[in-house]
């Protein structure tokens, strides 16, 4: 059977690669407690998108339409969300994304679990946060042509964020330093919206003149994922397009590594820098994450894979 290979958000090898790299930049009163639950840290990373068809009001937390609001709006829309639902109102908000408000709010949420002691939820957020924080780092996640489908290059996203990171980043250079503490983790968000969304124009216009130098039958190949045969990027064109674009899917990944490190430690110093290691004598219970229940109605969603 063949089959066109579609890829997950960040591609779940990606998300789960920055929340596992992230763990080796905490200082040394987080790193103990976070390396003993390094794998729920690294395997949670994707239950953002598993909860994407199935909770509703998860899936407009992985993006921002900014260009709906005009071209500068990364630059002019309002930083909190209580002005920014005075300005907009909630609803029209929530049909266009709210990621950098909901990175915010998640943090809150992990600063007063390091506040109550709570592992559970220290490590269930923990795993959140940087799902969300890689996603705001992703250049299309900051735009209504999420996945090229109003420049004729459908399949962008996936290209861009999930065939890149699968076959080359293995040589990338991933090391970021310590954690740094983050006086305004909003505004640090928003500061990675506007980054992401000034990569925009190179995303799509390197796309486009690279697709004018390959013929079909050189852009793709196939490949063998379990019984099927799917049509895949092929790796002379995803290695032209990462040449292209001089290296910036690396550095995003390297960027969304520092920033979930610096994060989970600013969390831990605004919650009042517990003890960590008196956590690890806690048990912790078998299920750590939401519950989403097989057999439900999907929930409806935007149908691209923010």
């Amino acid at each position: 059977m063949v089959a066109f290979h579609s890829f997950a958000p960040w591609g779940f090898y990606a998300h789960k690669k920055i929340n596992q790299l992230a763990v080796f930049s905490l200082p040394i009163e987080m790193l103990p407690f976070y390396k003993e639950n390094i794998q729920f840290i690294t395997e949670n990373a994707v239950n953002p998108d598993k909860r994407r068809y199935a909770v509703e009001g998860e899936a407009e937390k992985h993006y921002l339409d900014a260009d709906i609001y005009g071209d500068s709006a990364v630059y002019t829309l309002p930083r909190y969300w209580q002005d920014a639902v005075a300005l907009y109102g909630e609803d029209s908000l929530r049909a266009y994304g709210i990621a950098p408000w909901n990175v915010e709010r998640v943090k809150s949420q992990l600063t007063y679990a390091f506040l109550d002691k709570n592992p559970s939820a220290i490590l269930r957020l923990s795993a959140d946060l940087g799902h969300y924080i890689g996603d705001i780092n992703v250049p299309l996640h900051t735009t209504e042509n999420y996945n090229g489908q109003l420049t004729d290059q459908v399949g962008i996203h996936g290209f861009w964020e999930s065939r890149i990171p699968e076959l080359l980043a293995e040589d990338f250079d991933f090391f970021v330093g310590k954690a740094e503490y983050i006086k305004n983790t909003q505004l640090a968000a928003w500061d990675a919206i506007i980054a992401s969304h000034e990569a925009l124009d190179s995303v799509l216009i390197f796309e486009k003149e690279l697709n004018r130098q390959f013929t079909q039958d050189k852009k793709y190949s196939f490949e063998q994922r379990g019984n099927l045969n799917v049509r895949v990027y092929s790796k002379e064109y995803t290695m032209a397009y990462n040449q292209m674009l001089h290296g910036q899917v690396e550095r995003q990944m390297k960027k969304s590594i520092r920033m979930v490190a610096n994060f989970w430690f600013t969390a831990w110093v605004d919650g009042g820098q517990p003890d960590l290691n008196e956590l690890l004598l806690q048990p912790l219970p078998m299920l750590l994450d939401e519950e989403v229940l097989e057999g439900t109605a999907p929930i409806p969603s935007r149908s691209h894979d923010h």
